[in-house]
């Protein structure tokens, strides 16, 4: 079981950061990933107060009275689940404006706060919003990652790195989420996963809007777990179900509110043509993808298919969570045309730099595992910083100019 009692959060150093350069600062990601515990650890050596809104008197105080609540609020103060009042936003507004002191309310939400315009509008200015994701590996390891700096500079050195085998499934299995990984692992902590699902639908969807068929949300996700990593297509998503597919397009969304699913956007651009742009649809985290879709790491490593959708989203989500912390700010698409070139995941550092991630479910990589990325190259020129395969492999090899096949281990461990 891996031990999760004492674990640093690399994106710390940036909400110290925030806090000394905006009024308020919003740590959002989903229920149970750790925002509370960062905020309030955080909190602590700066004289921080704490409110909930998941308590119903002070959540019923703040509602009936936003102005009179935000008024009577302490220097510094932590608001906790702060989407469930959207009243406060405004008076939020009129005190940072009546007294424009920085690092004065650190904020968190369990869903997209900023995706509501009049929300986003009320604080437009004044709110640093940072991104917590689940337990990233490297903060797992305790060992911070140089992978997307490597990556940018296109020069990873020649090396052997000691191959997961069967770890990497069991690694897919048990995603990120500190109290699942608190859990031995199997029955466990995947009862852990679907309650914590459970519980996001009966109350935070519930919260977002009126849903009539509640009770599919659940059975959609494991839908979506099945095809994480494959192209968003709503049809097939909603073949099982007798709704219309705008009613499935619209579920799809509210689970992307509160963080369980992820699209992730087809690249474009004007010097490559015929390039197809439909997203990609990933689960947000691979131990919920897992525990939906039944599996542990055995029946994992059993079924190929399924082992490589799931280890792309691992990678996926491993990278996303990694930028969080980079200096520079890292945007993910990923890459296909219609002759089939295709990249997993498409990595730019603003408009200076562009990488790419192909990613294979294989302890052996040849040169036509390359052919999506040779074509970002050419493309791109030296805006093109590098390109990797990642394999379940041990040596990290050159595969031409700023190509390397590179095992998935560096990135996981923070090597």
């Amino acid at each position: 079981m891996i031990d999760t009692t004492i674990h640093p959060r690399f994106i710390e150093p940036h909400l110290l950061e925030a806090l000394d350069d905006s009024p308020a600062v919003l740590i959002h990601g989903p229920r149970q990933c750790g925002k509370t515990t960062l905020a309030r650890m955080v909190g602590a050596s700066r004289g921080y107060r704490y409110v909930t809104f998941d308590d119903d008197v002070v959540r019923g105080a703040a509602a009936d009275d936003p102005n009179g609540f935000a008024a009577a609020l302490p220097e510094r103060i932590i608001i906790d689940e702060v989407q469930k009042v959207p009243a406060l936003f405004p008076a939020l507004k009129m005190e940072i404006d009546r007294r424009r002191t920085p690092g004065r309310f650190l904020l968190t939400g369990s869903t997209h706060v900023l995706l509501v315009p009049r929300l986003s509008e009320s604080l437009a200015g004044r709110l640093q919003t940072l991104r917590l994701h689940p337990l990233a590996q490297c903060e797992l390891e305790q060992r911070d990652s140089h992978f997307p700096d490597a990556l940018f500079a296109g020069d990873f050195s020649v090396e052997r790195t000691e191959r997961l085998g069967a770890q990497l499934p069991d690694r897919i299995v048990a995603g990120g989420y500190p109290a699942a990984l608190a859990r031995p692992p199997g029955r466990r902590r995947a009862n852990w996963y679907l309650d914590h699902v459970e519980a996001l639908v009966q109350r935070d969807v519930r919260d977002l809007t009126h849903v009539r068929h509640l009770e599919i949300l659940p059975r959609l996700l494991a839908a979506a777990a099945s095809q994480t990593a494959r192209m968003f297509n709503v049809s097939e998503l909603a073949a099982p179900f007798e709704v219309t597919r705008p009613t499935i397009r619209d579920y799809t969304t509210l689970l992307e509110r509160v963080f369980l699913l992820e699209t992730l956007p087809a690249w474009h651009g004007n010097r490559l043509s015929r390039l197809v742009k439909r997203p990609k649809l990933h689960l947000g985290d691979t131990g919920i993808a897992a525990a939906l879709l039944g599996l542990d790491g055995p029946a994992l490593a059993y079924d190929r298919a399924l082992f490589g959708q799931l280890l792309e989203t691992f990678v996926f989500q491993e990278l996303r969570r990694q930028a969080g912390w980079h200096d520079a700010r890292i945007s993910f698409h990923h890459f296909r045309d219609k002759d089939g070139a295709e990249v997993d995941i498409v990595v730019e550092r603003g408009a200076a730099a562009l990488a790419g991630v192909e990613v294979k479910a294989s302890g052996t990589v040849r040169t036509r595992d390359f052919r999506g990325l040779r074509k970002l190259r050419g493309a791109f020129g030296e805006r093109f910083a590098g390109g990797v395969v990642l394999y379940d492999g041990e040596a990290t090899v050159p595969f031409g100019d700023r190509l390397h096949a590179v095992p998935v281990g560096r990135l996981l461990r923070g090597s």
